[in-house]
């Protein structure tokens, strides 16, 4: 395992300091808030540690309330809704500086048998073919260094590759809202760590990284590494349907049906390499043009 990974598994390990209140520790960010899908992935960990371990999660439904300080802690408050002979229901608050910043619900269900159909998994090259982050972001002569790196720590336990040039490689032309990334963990996860529940939160995680990506290629922006957008996320969905791991390749194939109103929308399905749809997942984000002076 690596280093980065490691560092990743111990933020995402929350210090339980009441009973259904958590704590997520922090480290120093890149950015001038916290990551979203750190905030989503913590306040995941904090429903599923209400949930008896025979009870996976299969949907959570988040709203971004304030940007989160990338120095601080963040307290988790969860709500026990429902606790039904099928499906378990958890409310989480998150709260920095005494103000909520993010609201998640998650549902959790028991193993049944039923209905089995999915959407087939479309064609996309084989991830081992594709340049790594690090090969794709140090070709980019007009980003500039600290940037690249900036990128790369943020991405640093995540093995993610695009298929084709992100928005900040290949700008300033609109092109067919569609994106494809593989991505893994940078390591395997074993032992006592490796729990359902782990794997779909690391699968949360990665989700905020790329999804709205599709909405700045519709409109040739390069995002905020190029400064001609800013943005941050309003919500979140997600529902699981199937079991996967997070450290073998997944595909997430994402795609933009609307932007207006200074927001876009993202949609994506997650498929495993086998051919097999993991997840479904839909954001909304403010996307905006910067005003000229």
């Amino acid at each position: 395992m690596s280093q980065a990974l490691q560092s990743l598994l111990d933020l995402l390990d929350l210090e339980q300091i009441e009973r259904d209140i958590f704590r997520g520790h922090f480290r120093p960010a890149v950015v001038p808030r916290v990551f979203g899908g750190q905030v989503a992935a913590q306040a995941l960990v904090a429903a599923g540690r209400t949930v008896p371990e025979d009870r996976h999660a299969h949907s959570l439904h988040a709203y971004f309330l304030r940007p989160g300080d990338p120095g601080a802690p963040i307290v988790y408050s969860v709500d026990r809704i429902r606790d039904g002979r099928s499906f378990t229901t958890r409310r989480v608050v998150a709260v920095q500086h005494g103000q909520p910043i993010f609201h998640l619900s998650a549902s959790f269900q028991v193993y049944e048998e039923g209905l089995d159909h999915q959407a087939p998994m479309p064609s996309a090259p084989d991830p081992a073919t594709l340049p790594t982050s690090a090969e794709r972001l140090r070709s980019y002569e007009h980003l500039h260094p600290a940037v690249v790196e900036r990128f790369l720590e943020v991405r640093e336990a995540v093995d993610l590759r695009y298929v084709d040039e992100p928005p900040y490689g290949r700008f300033g032309e609109p092109r067919e809202p569609h994106s494809q990334v593989w991505f893994r963990t940078n390591g395997k996860l074993e032992g006592a760590i490796d729990t359902p529940l782990l794997h779909v939160v690391l699968a949360t995680y990665v989700s905020d990284m790329t999804l709205l990506d599709s909405v700045l290629l519709a409109h040739g922006r390069g995002g905020w590494a190029v400064g001609d957008v800013v943005g941050a996320s309003l919500d979140h969905a997600m529902w699981f349907h199937r079991p996967f791991r997070a450290d073998e390749w997944l595909l997430y194939d994402q795609e933009s049906p609307s932007a207006s109103g200074g927001r876009g929308l993202g949609q994506a399905r997650i498929h495993t390499q086998d051919g097999s749809l993991a997840i479904s997942v839909i954001q909304e984000g403010v996307v905006r043009v910067p005003r000229e002076h």
